[in-house]
């Protein structure tokens, strides 16, 4: 159903919430082959198709980026990029930009 997405390497630096965003946005865009201005981080995951496997593993990805678990279901929890930073920017206290 979607191509798998090429290997995304993770950015250098401390993980701010502007970083965690652009990762979401690079990392959905890869995932369902489309361009990083195609994304609405307010539209839902769900309307970009993913499904609970995708959702698993993009939660898995995450894990990696901000070195921490996640639940597998944070992407229901939070169903759109803007919900899913906001609510890990408080969980990790991030701060809005790279310094």
């Amino acid at each position: 159903m979607f191509k798998r997405s090429r290997k995304q390497s993770l950015p250098e630096g401390p993980v701010t919430e502007e970083v965690l965003r652009g990762w979401l946005v690079e990392h959905l865009a890869g995932r369902v082959n489309i361009g990083v201005d195609e994304v609405d981080t307010a539209a839902s995951f769900e309307s970009y198709g993913l499904d609970s496997r995708a959702a698993v593993q993009v939660s898995g990805a995450l894990e990696k980026l901000v070195e921490r678990r996640l639940s597998p279901a944070l992407l229901y929890e939070h169903p759109n990029i803007d919900a899913l930073t906001g609510f890990l920017a408080k969980e990790l206290r991030l701060t809005g930009q790279a310094g």
